[in-house]
């Protein structure tokens, strides 16, 4: 069984970076997570979780069609975080129900971690987010070269 515990992150695709950026900031409280401009992806922290806005322009925004709008979707997609995480269950789980998957890694609220993308029946885009990587111990040549 799938346990979602909360919402990891909400992707926006947005015509004008500044005006949201500044929204999000100067009046919900938002702040700076992360900008990856080759990707044209720029993270605010809000609690916990991320709010990630695209550029439709960008390379990530170009993705999912049209501007905003009557024919052009605003939310690329929704991330559930899944505790307890098993990801080759859940895969599996999926595939019971004719959804092929696979985990990727990917950044999110706490850090890089498994991911696995989605649709729901009418074609909205899930993504699926277990806990960050654990960190990699450094090895004891590493810590006598510092």
């Amino acid at each position: 069984m799938i346990t979602i515990q909360a919402i990891d992150h909400v992707v926006l695709r947005v015509t004008d970076l500044d005006t949201m950026v500044r929204f999000y900031i100067d009046i919900l409280g938002a702040r700076w997570e992360k900008k990856q401009e080759a990707l044209g992806l720029y993270q605010l922290r809000v609690g916990t979780a991320l709010i990630d806005l695209v550029p439709v322009d960008g390379k990530i925004g170009a993705m999912g069609g049209a501007a905003p709008g009557r024919e052009g979707r605003n939310v690329d997609h929704i991330c559930f975080r899944v505790l307890p995480w098993d990801g080759a269950a859940i895969v599996e789980e999926l595939r019971t129900h004719g959804i092929e998957s696979e985990i990727v890694s990917r950044y999110g609220a706490e850090g890089d971690g498994p991911s696995i993308y989605l649709a729901d029946p009418e074609g909205n885009g899930l993504e699926l987010k277990g806990p960050p990587w654990a960190p990699v111990p450094e090895s004891k040549g590493a810590q006598d070269a510092a």
